[in-house]
């Protein structure tokens, strides 16, 4: 028996990286998963992988930013497995530009994906959750939505905007009685297949790179996705009954400065 033995859960951008490792967990902890993504390859290799461990997963294509495709995502979600208890909102982008150097396109097409999406996708999750007596609602935000960066004006305002709003979401499901718990997690640096990939294209630079980023979390290195996953695993099951609205922060002690 799993902790979350039973459930269902719903990730976005759940083909690799924090989402991939997050859907594998979960499946392993007892999970049935609907995994999102764009990136139909990756995603399917997450389900195989998923499935060769005995666990039960489904993958459908979705572009988080698209309204009507969540709704279908949702009523085929419902359709296979009869209700929803957990949804991970973790699709999202990122954008290394300062204020002056975003642009209105830039900071629009970031807020699409980090901030609107998230609305929703919580908006129906809680539609479909409080027919069935609950569940647990999971946005992934980062340090940046706590701490300032100057580099990171649209990303900062995105990711804030999660943490804020989960809060609102929280205090709205307890005050109807939903039995829906709505919480944030803000992950520090975590070497992601996509931080590696960029760590390959800084070439000579990366090793100073990674020594100044490290050097960051007072912990002593970066993390991995299994941390993030593990937080996941922890607002899914109810283990975390009491939690709601709060912000579970995984990251080396990068703000505890």
């Amino acid at each position: 028996m799993g902790v979350v033995d039973g459930k269902v859960a719903l990730i976005t951008g759940g083909a690799k990286g924090l989402g991939g490792a997050s859907a594998r967990l979960l499946a392993k902890e007892g999970a049935k998963l609907v995994i999102t993504d764009i990136d139909e390859a990756e995603a399917e290799k997450n389900v195989a992988a998923i499935e060769k461990e005995g666990g039960e997963a489904v993958f459908f294509k979705h572009d988080v930013t698209d309204e009507e495709g969540w709704g279908e995502v949702m009523a085929k979600s419902l359709e296979r497995f009869g209700k929803l208890d957990v949804l991970v909102n973790n699709a999202g982008v990122g954008l290394i530009r300062s204020v002056e150097d975003t642009t209105l396109d830039q900071w629009r097409w970031v807020m699409k994906i980090n901030l609107e999406a998230v609305f929703i996708g919580t908006k129906l999750a809680i539609l479909a959750m409080k027919e069935t007596g609950g569940g647990s609602i999971i946005n992934i935000s980062s340090i940046e939505g706590i701490i300032g960066d100057e580099s990171a004006a649209a990303y900062n305002a995105s990711k804030g905007g999660v943490r804020i709003f989960t809060k609102s979401a929280a205090l709205h499901c307890g005050r109807q009685g939903y039995g829906i718990r709505v919480n944030s997690i803000h992950p520090g640096y975590i070497r992601t297949p996509l931080m590696e990939k960029g760590i390959k294209k800084m070439g000579d630079r990366a090793d100073a790179w990674l020594e100044r980023v490290t050097a960051l979390h007072p912990i002593g290195h970066l993390g991995e996705p299994n941390d993030i996953a593990n937080g996941v695993l922890y607002l899914a099951s109810d283990g975390s009954k009491f939690v709601t609205g709060s912000e579970l922060v995984i990251d080396g002690g990068y703000t505890a400065r």
